[in-house]
């Protein structure tokens, strides 16, 4: 029988893979053509290099949190894994933050710089991103919460002997 903690940490881990998953596959599909004063063109997330890094990193952890799905329980890899997180929950937090500022300005525009909104011509693309973002950001307060509980099972024996 498995134990409640290794259950809850697997369940948070297939959250964690399935979020990251969502959000690769939303971002990496979403294109749409628009026209703006009858010149057409295409949006898609190769234009933009922030969401190239957003596709990238979370691919980079959704390829991680695949491998680690299948690490026994009490291997000392584990240790590695705790430390792993926290450098792939950065990873995490640059890539969303760099989409979220240009998706921001897709969406609103910066009337300081003359940059004009394209969500008004491109709204199927920008509801993808938007989802992709979302997911995204619940698989980084996943991975946050599995970071937490991992430290706390890692010292909680520390202060039981104490």
């Amino acid at each position: 029988m498995i134990k409640p903690k290794r259950l809850l940490s697997l369940l948070l881990r297939f959250i964690a893979f399935g979020t990251t998953l969502a959000a690769v596959i939303l971002m990496a599909t979403s294109h749409e053509k628009g026209t703006f004063f009858a010149v057409s063109y295409e949006a898609k997330y190769t234009d933009t290099p922030a969401f190239k890094y957003f596709v990238i990193a979370y691919a980079i952890v959704t390829v991680y949190g695949f491998l680690v799905l299948f690490l026994p329980p009490g291997s000392p890899i584990w240790r590695l894994v705790l430390a792993l997180d926290l450098v792939f929950i950065m990873l995490l937090i640059s890539s969303i933050s760099a989409a979220m500022a240009i998706a921001q300005v897709g969406k609103n525009g910066n009337p300081r710089a003359a940059w004009l909104p394209v969500c008004g011509q491109v709204p199927k693309f920008c509801n993808q991103v938007t989802g992709a973002l979302v997911a995204g950001f619940i698989a980084l307060i996943t991975y946050i919460i599995l970071l937490l509980y991992s430290i706390y099972n890692f010292l909680n024996p520390l202060f039981e002997k104490a």
